[in-house]
């Protein structure tokens, strides 16, 4: 039963992080532990969050929504930290734009432009990270390296939104050297975007299969579903 292992996950994934980060030089503090949701019912985001755990990503909409609330009536009053990491319709930005605290998917201006224009008055500006299609893969989403200084000059000025950083799916890799050069990738497109004078802070990158790699490179953000939650019945 997964419900049995997540405190024991989340603890393992945790001593992983501490020791990435220790080997890179870096302080633990430094990496947030994004706990992928996605697939799992809301019981499963409860026990972790009584382990600790209060950042979750979702990736498919009206279950997210539907969780969101679960977990909100269940602790009323506790602020969890929801991100929305999937692609992203038109058609579905009012909800994600009322409803989540982060969105890591943006690729396209239009997307961002709604989010703004669509995040509540009330709400906190809605933290963004704009997707780059790393690894060059046809069927990835993700804004080309080419044109990702445009679409980042454009997003930092609009309202109601604050540009983080940077997030990327490289191409699976099993080799350590391989997975570290894709992340280094996106370090340097987000240190040339500092360089321009962009107030970038965020390296969302990494999930469990190379979470060390991620970190090695700088990773401030690293997303990680299986190793917490178990595998998945359905994608």
């Amino acid at each position: 039963m997964i419900m049995s292992t997540i405190v024991q996950n989340l603890q393992a994934v945790d001593a992983s992080i501490v020791a990435a980060a220790s080997a890179a030089g870096r302080s633990r503090a430094a990496v947030q532990l994004l706990a992928v949701s996605k697939t799992f019912p809301a019981a499963a985001v409860l026990e972790a969050v009584g382990a600790g755990q209060t950042a979750f990503g979702e990736n498919y909409l009206q279950e997210a929504l539907d969780k969101i609330a679960a977990v909100s009536a269940a602790l009323p009053g506790r602020h969890i930290e929801w991100h929305f990491i999937g692609p992203i319709q038109s058609n579905k930005t009012r909800p994600i734009a009322a409803s989540f605290d982060w969105v890591h998917t943006v690729d396209r201006l239009k997307i961002a432009q709604r989010l703004s224009e669509q995040r509540p008055e009330q709400l906190a500006p809605l933290n963004i990270c704009l997707q780059v299609n790393i690894s060059g893969e046809a069927s990835k989403s993700g804004v080309s390296a080419e044109e990702l200084p445009e679409l980042a000059r454009h997003v930092a000025q609009l309202p109601r939104l604050r540009l983080r950083g940077l997030m990327a799916i490289p191409e699976p890799e099993t080799d350590v050297a391989r997975q570290r050069a894709a992340f280094a990738r996106l370090r340097v497109l987000a240190e040339t975007l500092r360089g321009d004078g962009m107030a970038l802070d965020t390296l969302s990158m990494g999930m469990s299969s190379d979470l060390g790699a991620a970190i090695a490179e700088g990773a401030t953000i690293v997303r990680i579903g299986s190793a917490i939650f178990g595998a998945r019945t359905y994608d």
